[in-house]
């Protein structure tokens, strides 16, 4: 024992790691398809270790870790954010709003009438509102109030005790409400809404299962006979399918395919499109020639394309191909994808910045469309650490400033303010594609590292304290922690759908958003039995990130006694 406490006193960093990685190990299992989840694992651990002696951090190492964290979740979200103050989208922006606001006033009704602390009643809406983020914030308005290190280190043990106590459950509620409850409370059969959904953006036609399928995207050559005399965008309409003509030559020169280009008898044609129209096109065309080296000249792609145009948040496919116009020639959409899951296909299907759009196509005709939609994803891309770091910086010393309402002092935090840069960096970068790069996987390791590293330490540096909490008051968080998760996403039901009229099944997706519980729109689906959940996930859930995390420094300063 004298061993570890040494370690403890020397090496302290060793065992953040080590809870960082059980944690982590130990979120990962499930049990019949449930899991705790990295986090609050990661916790759990820190706690239980935290009980062999006394852990000792810098401070600055918790400020940039949870900096790192949530700098990664503005920037990430940053995009869908801005782009979501439109009025296509506000109803989702609306159900967001009241979701985080109800929540906020059930900590509020809690904290006046049973004498909450600022660090009890903050951890509890962190769990409770499954926001781990409001664990940062919290603390760094806590630390700017020029609190005594005890005082300090106590309420901060709060938050964890909170935190633990009220995370698990108000997840699993979450998991159980969303997919089950909200159906019930709206009436209605998720289900059945699902197919009227399908059916409406098929356009009234029974859905078809291979919306979602990938028809294979090819390129053949053809010699001009039954064509010769005929305009190229005359060739193109007949065959359908939006095939186009890639290519043309003529006596061994190229000739521009434009679309007003007649062909003439022995030209060599390259046709792009889905197979089974190309096939189809030779009695139209002529014969089919074997020609490697015309071939050769058309390489075919699939490339993901970011969404980060504006103009098209919250457009239909069919109206963002109507805008694209002959700039949408010769690419096909292969997959729609929001917030990791594929959303069906359909003419009526809406469009978001940070969708990822699978497009399929030659490489030149891809490029032109991307240009127009947003940006080509690479995976060989480097982080702009000069960015990252230069972001982070101007959101910690934004978090400085403080303002007094009503008598009440009001401020960001290092947490808030790192995340209003992170989404005025994402933002930037969607504007200008050449600055600020952060890969999809290196935005994910941040992300994880920061939150992991900093609820480690927060665990370890008062786990003693906290299990004491736990024990003191764990009972009536637990009451208090369901009535806050419940109480917010009854009421943005109700909201969502007597005042906002919102259809059923997308009001069931933007909860599961706004409560920021991936795993609930899983749920959904699996109910429903379709993907339709999906479209209402992505605007609730950047909206949510940063409405629930700005929660913290509001709790401070509403309970905060002086």
């Amino acid at each position: 024992m004298n061993a570890v406490r040494g370690i403890i006193s020397t090496a302290p960093e060793i065992f953040l790691l080590l809870s960082m990685a059980l944690g982590t190990v130990l979120g990962r299992i499930k049990i019949h398809g449930f899991s705790l989840g990295t986090t609050a694992c990661t916790l759990i651990v820190a706690v239980l270790i935290g009980q062999l002696g006394t852990f000792t951090f810098p401070s600055v190492l918790r400020i940039v870790l949870f900096s790192l964290f949530v700098f990664t979740i503005g920037y990430r979200s940053g995009p869908e954010f801005f782009a979501s103050l439109s009025v296509r989208t506000l109803a989702q922006v609306a159900l967001a709003l009241v979701l985080g606001g109800t929540g906020l006033i059930a900590v509020l009704i809690f904290a006046f009438s049973f004498g909450l602390d600022p660090g009890t009643a903050s951890g509890l809406a962190a769990g409770a509102l499954t926001q781990s983020s409001v664990i940062g914030t919290a603390s760094g308005a806590l630390a700017q109030l020029g609190l005594s290190k005890d005082v300090l280190e106590h309420q901060e043990a709060n938050i964890a005790a909170g935190y633990a106590v009220t995370y698990v459950l108000g997840y699993i509620l979450t998991l159980i409400y969303v997919p089950l409850l909200a159906p019930k409370v709206m009436r209605i059969d998720l289900k059945v809404e699902a197919k009227k959904l399908e059916a409406e953006l098929s356009g009234g036609e029974p859905p078809k299962t291979e919306n979602l399928h990938y028809r294979k995207f090819q390129a053949r050559a053809y010699r001009v006979a039954a064509a010769a005399g005929r305009t190229v965008k005359a060739i193109e309409e007949e065959i359908g399918s939006r095939t186009v003509i890639e290519r043309i030559v003529r006596q061994g020169a190229d000739i521009e395919p434009q679309l007003d280009t007649v062909l003439e008898a022995g030209d060599d044609i390259v046709i792009a499109g889905r197979t089974a129209a190309i096939v189809a096109a030779r009695p139209i065309i002529g014969t089919e020639i074997d020609a490697d080296e015309i071939l050769k000249a058309i390489p075919g792609n699939v490339v993901d394309v970011l969404v980060d145009n504006r103009k098209l948040h919250g457009r239909s496919l069919q109206e963002v191909a109507d805008r694209l116009g002959n700039d949408a020639r010769g690419v096909f959409l292969r997959a729609l994808t929001r917030m990791g899951r594929e959303v069906p296909l359909s003419p009526e299907t809406r469009l978001y910045v940070g969708d990822v759009m699978t497009m399929v196509g030659t490489t030149r005709n891809i490029e032109r469309a991307a240009a127009q939609v947003g940006q080509i994803v690479r995976s060989g891309d480097r982080t702009d650490i000069a960015f990252l770091a230069a972001g982070i910086a101007a959101g910690l010393l934004a978090g400085l400033i403080s303002f007094k309402v009503g008598g009440i002092a009001l401020t960001l935090g290092g947490g808030g303010g790192a995340l209003i840069a992170g989404l005025v960096c994402g933002w930037l970068r969607s504007r200008r594609p050449t600055i600020g790069a952060m890969p999809p996987a290196a935005q994910q390791t941040l992300s994880d590292f920061g939150l992991g590293g900093f609820i480690a330490a927060i665990g370890l540096a008062n786990g003693h304290a906290a299990w004491l909490a736990i024990q003191e008051h764990g009972v009536m968080l637990v009451g208090m922690g369901l009535v806050v998760t419940l109480a917010p996403l009854f009421v943005a039901t109700l909201f969502a759908y007597h005042v906002l009229r919102m259809n059923p099944v997308i009001t069931c997706g933007a909860l599961a958003g706004a409560m920021t519980v991936d795993a609930a729109v899983t749920g959904c689906c699996e109910v429903a039995e379709s993907q339709t959940p999906v479209l209402g996930v992505a605007v609730p859930y950047a909206v949510g990130n940063v409405v629930l995390t700005v929660l913290g420094p509001i709790i401070v300063a509403c309970t905060f006694p002086g």
